[in-house]
């Protein structure tokens, strides 16, 4: 016999299982979902520091690293053309338009060349020490740029760490919980199995007392009785017909073959019949044809004697052109004699 309080006990426990389960999974993917998230926000302000890293290097160079500033500019300078003096300004000896290849002015004649020399020098001490200060701030943007972006880095790795760990440890624990799961159905379908097993063997004995006993084997009539009618028995149950019986069901037999023999007669006659009519109809058809045909071929006949006698009319007609209208033809002297002068 079933224990059904112990069926319904463990049916009860599987929902709380499937349940338990349903919870477990919804919490692991909320908590990847937050990962996610969180990763992503991690990345945009990775992006973020990006672009506003690059915002200040940019500005930094559009007003610290300027072209005109540079000490070679007035080589690729494209205004130098127009800054640029003329030649020669006036005859002056101290004429700055004048250098050692004009021959007009020499070393010897060079009375500011300590004070020129001395603003050479503190020039290229300023533009050294411009470059200096630009080349020490670029390489501390540039360190800067790249701790934020390591202390980004460690930080989403250690995130992704983190949370792989908990990713880990959620699944190793739904794996002990589905292990213990499959141990108790595994055992709960052994017994299962074995009260089936028990069940099935005093099925199959009361099966067979039934069938020993039963009306079936003993071939009693009243079994195939049905509630349909006395001439639809059951059909598993039927035995077979009476002697009666089986006289009506010869007599309607060979009753059903007169009525076809009399109904493929019937149906012989109208064929034939059918057949007659067709005869006639195709004898009519085919005269009428052959009728067609005659005053078609009379018709083409009269076609072709008109057309004989139109070609002789206009056989005569073109002869009595080229004979009597157009008898006198011009020959190429009448038509050489026009175009001979310029009127």
């Amino acid at each position: 016999m079933i224990d059904k309080a112990f069926l319904d006990k463990q049916v009860e426990e599987k929902k709380r299982q499937h349940e338990w389960e349903r919870a477990k999974e919804c919490q692991l993917d909320e908590a990847l979902i937050r990962s996610s998230e969180h990763a992503m926000h991690l990345e945009r302000r990775q992006e973020e520091e990006r672009r506003r890293l690059n915002k200040e290097v940019e500005s930094f160079r559009r007003v610290h690293q300027r072209a005109e500033d540079r000490r070679d500019y007035d080589l690729y300078d494209p205004e130098a053309l127009k800054k640029s003096l003329p030649a020669r300004v006036n005859d002056n000896g101290d004429d700055p338009s004048l250098g050692v290849a004009s021959a007009q002015k020499f070393e010897g004649e060079d009375r500011n060349l300590p004070v020129r020399l001395k603003m050479q020098k503190e020039q290229m001490r300023w533009w050294i020490q411009r470059q200096k200060e630009e080349r020490e701030a670029a390489e501390k943007a540039r360190r800067d740029a790249e701790e934020a972006y390591q202390e980004v880095v460690l930080s989403r790795d250690k995130r992704a760490m983190a949370l792989a760990r908990m990713e880990e440890e959620c699944r190793r624990r739904l794996n002990e919980a589905t292990a213990t799961f499959n141990r108790a159905l595994a055992e709960e379908q052994h017994h299962r199995r074995h009260c089936e097993a028990v069940q099935d063997e005093e099925d199959k004995k009361a099966e067979i007392y039934n069938h020993v006993t039963g009306d079936f084997l003993t071939e009693a009539r009243e079994q195939a009785e049905s509630t349909r009618g006395p001439y639809k028995p059951l059909v598993n149950r039927y035995k077979g017909m009476t002697a009666d019986e089986l006289k009506v069901f010869r007599d309607a037999q060979l009753q059903q073959i007169e009525e076809i023999r009399n109904i493929k007669l019937e149906e012989k006659r109208i064929n034939e019949n059918w057949d007659h009519l067709m005869n006639l109809h195709n004898q009519t058809a085919y005269s009428y044809e052959r009728e067609l045909n005659q005053r078609k071929s009379e018709l083409n006949k009269k076609i072709a004697e008109e057309n004989l006698r139109l070609a002789e009319q206009q056989k005569q007609h073109q002869e009595y052109l080229n004979q009597v209208v157009y008898k006198n033809q011009p020959t190429a002297a009448f038509y050489e004699q026009f175009n001979r002068a310029t009127r």
